[in-house]
């Protein structure tokens, strides 16, 4: 059995791929956290082994099911973000049709560890009862306050909006290949939770935050259980300045054998100014071309993802976006000259590039698509509108407090 350490807590622990798991006394969410997918991140591994220990004694308060996963157990053993290929980049849409078929056949510890965790996903979602909801925990490699980060459909954000610290929309556009972007293509409620710095104690304490959030949101056990009003009282005390929903719309790609080194002491949600000198790629200075916020600095040896930039998405913008998403109107589209649908479902748009150069990225994004592939004549945009189980999800109490379904 794997052996995995936190220096934050200077503890050593064991664990299986099934952390652990509560069946409560009564029907039920199914709730999946997933915790270390980066080896060098085993804070989320750590508030779940005491987590599961506390709630023990309340199982028979508790409705429903949570499973706890741990993710890439080569890399957490060691102590390092990955073997080979960062496992959180591998759901693609090639590698998924492979291992649907069996065709997969592993040529790493990283892929070993991506068909693992399949097919228990897979058995999960045939064995166990909805709705469900899947968690992935994560910590960064600068101190952070804790955010969320979403992929961009209205599920998922009238779910996330109940916890009060910064979420993070459009993430999805920039990343190839996240685990939680194969879960959405399900339909599923999904999202990723940032705690804070890799080794910080905070980090396993937001993490443990988290987790009982989440099981009074999806109505796995009742406030009372969890002293749910000083969880909501410390992170709003602690993290008030940034509860917003934020936007991507850059990311830094660092590419194999590329030397990226970035400038030390920015922290996530740090305004950064204009010509300011954020790194070095290959010996050469990279400076900010505008006031900006950074988000994500990298500040380790492995990683893609040099950093991001972000901004704040007005409400009006967000309200717009579901009236528009929720009649639909994004049929209007394929009337323009050089679009067309490209798939059954009517999800997937292709868009001649001389249409989408008239077409700002941010009404795509209105209206719910993302931007996923692109080669020298079209653009491939995407929306999870369509995917999403809205069925599994009405009759539950957030969907139903949900602003606009109550106008």
């Amino acid at each position: 059995m794997p052996e995995v350490h936190s220096k934050a807590l200077n503890q050593t622990i064991s664990v299986n791929r099934i952390v652990g798991r509560i069946d409560g006394e009564y029907p039920g969410p199914c709730l999946v956290f997933l915790g270390g997918i980066h080896g060098n991140e085993p804070s989320g591994l750590f508030a779940l082994h005491q987590v599961l220990k506390e709630l023990q004694p309340k199982q028979n308060e508790f409705s429903g099911t949570m499973i706890a996963i741990s993710g890439n157990l080569w890399a957490l053993e060691r102590a390092v973000r990955y073997h080979k290929t960062d496992l959180n980049r591998l759901w693609s849409q090639d590698k998924i049709e492979a291992l649907e078929n069996g065709d997969l056949i592993p040529e790493n510890e990283d892929e070993k560890q991506q068909l693992e965790i399949f097919q228990l996903l897979n058995t999960i979602l045939k064995e166990e009862e909805g709705p469900f909801y899947f968690f992935d925990l994560h910590t960064t490699s600068s101190a952070s306050p804790p955010f969320i980060t979403v992929n961009d459909s209205l599920l998922n954000r009238k779910f996330t909006q109940q916890y009060p610290v910064p979420l993070i929309l459009g993430i999805e556009e920039y990343l190839e290949g996240p685990l939680l972007s194969y879960i959405n293509e399900l339909g599923y409620v999904s999202f990723g939770f940032e705690a804070g710095q890799h080794d910080a104690l905070s980090s396993v304490e937001n993490h443990k935050i988290f987790i009982y959030l989440s099981l009074v949101f999806t109505g796995a056990l009742a406030k009372n259980a969890v002293g749910f009003d000083h969880y909501i009282d410390h992170w709003n005390t602690h993290f008030p300045e940034h509860q917003h929903f934020y936007e991507v719309y850059y990311r830094l790609e660092v590419k194999k054998k590329e030397r990226f080194v970035m400038k030390p002491g920015f922290l996530n949600f740090q305004t950064i100014k204009r010509k300011e000198v954020l790194a070095t790629l290959n010996e050469q200075p990279i400076y900010a071309l505008k006031k900006a916020i950074i988000f994500m600095p990298l500040y380790q040896s492995q990683g893609s993802d040099g950093y991001f930039l972000i901004r704040k998405i007005s409400p009006f913008f967000l309200l717009l976006s579901e009236v528009l998403r929720t009649y639909k109107t994004d049929r209007i589209f394929v009337m323009l000259p050089g679009v067309k649908w490209a798939s059954e479902l009517k999800d997937t748009m292709v868009v001649n590039l001389r249409i989408a150069r008239l077409i700002t990225k941010q009404l795509f994004h209105l209206f719910g698509y993302r931007s996923k592939q692109k080669d020298r004549t079209h653009l491939i945009i995407k929306n999870r509108e369509y995917k999403s189980r809205i069925d599994d999800y009405k009759e539950e109490q957030w969907y139903k407090d949900s602003v606009f379904e109550n106008k």
